[in-house]
């Protein structure tokens, strides 16, 4: 019941009336005390039964002044602790105040054209999007290698069951990430802990077990929508949406695949071998060749799985969620709510210069929560864009690609994005539909070195590992 907007919202609405009923609470105590003190110093004659009837009034005007403090506090912490959880493969805690039926209709929106029409309002902002067709050879380019690294999701639902083998591989072979501590499961529902606690209490200890690990949620998710762009001067990609059928997917811009495609040569299809008899003989019997293209390498291809791998972790970890509960939800209500409150701080010294002073704060008040908005949006995204680097490394892996190719990969995108003059414009635009377009995705040294600190990471537990089973077998041996 509390993890919803609504509830935000509730506690909202009772600090507000809280905070009318205070004044009114503190200048009735304060009267009430005047006139006991006026009573004493100029000898006017009470009877202790009335003295002790004021201050039985004062006493219980303020623990009603503490209980009303009491409801907006505990409703507010209730709300951020039913909505506390933690991040799927890395065990990061985040809020997301939405419930099941406004995630639900997220969802529905967005499901199957929605996501389109959707994608299609963000990049409109820009002029009519030029889309890149699916019979383009590009897009079965990024198709391909979009649902090769969707296959390995399964992977990490039971990575000890279904990759056992991740300590078997060579030194010199590409690193494998170890077994994830909180693995990609289906995030659970209030009611479905109200149904686990009533199966552990009503049934017997056979089948309690059972019901405490039933999930009968999916993980909604593959496969994931994608649109090609024909803008040649955005080198980048984004991610959006949520939900099953569809309702998350993936935008690319034609100038990255123009920028990787362009680094390392290419294998034209005219070289590939073939005898005159069979192109005689081809040309007579057959329909006409398709058009020339030019065929990516290994080293192509694997720059395009490390910029999709990292725009589908921020699909795989529901970071669309995230940023729409804090932007829209937490943020908002939160600072609003600390606005009311210093507005009746200082309401004492705004009554004394009249209306327009009282709307000069109130307007500075809604400038300043505008700041703070987007101070918070771009902390949320940059904790977001490190942890997508992390989580793709291991879809990479699983996969079959080489992780540190990523850490070089992201090394040239900082010094391509720092040398560009125009690339720091967009940097100071915070709005949440702007900052997961183009080339918004702040590429920088955090970035980098928390990649390089999750390899390290698998490295260092590879070895742990297996120098305790080394000591176990010693010590059978003896």
């Amino acid at each position: 019941m509390l993890k919803a907007s609504t509830s935000l919202e509730l506690a909202r609405t009772a600090t507000r009336i809280v905070l009318t009923f205070i004044p009114v609470i503190l200048l009735t105590n304060a009267k009430s005390r005047q006139k006991m003190q006026y009573a004493a110093l100029h000898g006017v004659p009470k009877s202790e039964e009335s003295q002790a009837r004021a201050w039985k009034q004062i006493r219980h005007r303020k623990y009603l002044l503490y209980g009303l403090l009491l409801v907006p506090i505990t409703l507010f912490w209730a709300t951020i602790l039913a909505s506390l959880e933690k991040t799927p493969l890395t065990g990061r805690w985040r809020l997301i105040i939405l419930s099941p039926e406004e995630e639900d209709e997220i969802a529905a929106q967005l499901a199957g054209p929605g996501w389109y029409k959707a994608v299609g309002e963000i990049l409109s902002q820009d002029g009519p999007p030029k889309v890149i067709p699916i019979t383009d050879w590009r897009y079965a380019w990024v198709e391909e290698t979009l649902r090769k690294l969707e296959a390995t999701i399964p992977i990490l639902t039971k990575e000890p069951k279904m990759y056992p083998q991740w300590l078997d591989g060579r030194q010199d072979q590409p690193p494998m990430p170890p077994p994830a501590d909180f693995p990609l499961l289906p995030r659970p529902r209030a009611s479905e802990y109200l149904r686990r606690f009533c199966d552990a209490i009503c049934d017997d200890g056979r089948n309690q077990r059972k019901a405490m690990y039933a999930m009968p949620h999916s993980i909604s998710g593959p496969p994931y929508s994608l649109l090609l762009v024909d803008k040649p001067e955005a080198s980048n990609a984004f991610s959006y949406g949520f939900g099953p059928d569809g309702g998350g997917g993936i935008v690319v811009y034609s100038g990255f695949l123009n920028d990787v495609l362009s680094r390392a040569p290419s294998i034209p299809d005219e070289q590939r071998e073939s005898s005159w008899w069979s192109s005689f003989v081809g040309s007579l019997f057959s329909s006409p060749p398709p058009p020339r293209h030019p065929v990516p390498t290994p080293e192509q291809t694997s720059e395009l799985a490390i910029l999709l791998a990292h725009e589908l972790s921020h699909l795989v970890l529901s970071h669309h969620l995230e940023s729409l509960s804090s932007a829209t939800v937490i943020i908002p209500g939160t600072i609003s709510m600390l606005t009311d409150i210093f507005r009746v701080v200082i309401f004492p010294l705004t009554m004394l210069f009249g209306p327009f002073v009282n709307d000069a704060v109130a307007q500075l008040g809604k400038v300043g929560s505008g700041e703070l908005i987007k101070v918070g949006e771009l902390c949320t995204n940059m904790k977001q864009e490190i942890e997508a680097d992390v989580v793709s490394a291991r879809l990479l892996a699983h996969a079959g690609f080489d992780a540190r190719d990523a850490v070089k990969f992201w090394e040239v995108r900082s010094m391509t994005e720092c040398s560009r003059t125009d690339s720091i414009e967009p940097r100071l635009k915070f709005n949440v539909a702007r900052q997961i377009m183009g080339s918004t995705h702040p590429v920088n040294e955090l970035r980098i070195e928390g990649l390089k600190e999750e390899l390290a990471r698998w490295e260092t537990e590879r070895a742990a590992v297996i120098s305790r089973y080394r000591t176990s077998l010693h010590g059978d041996a003896l």
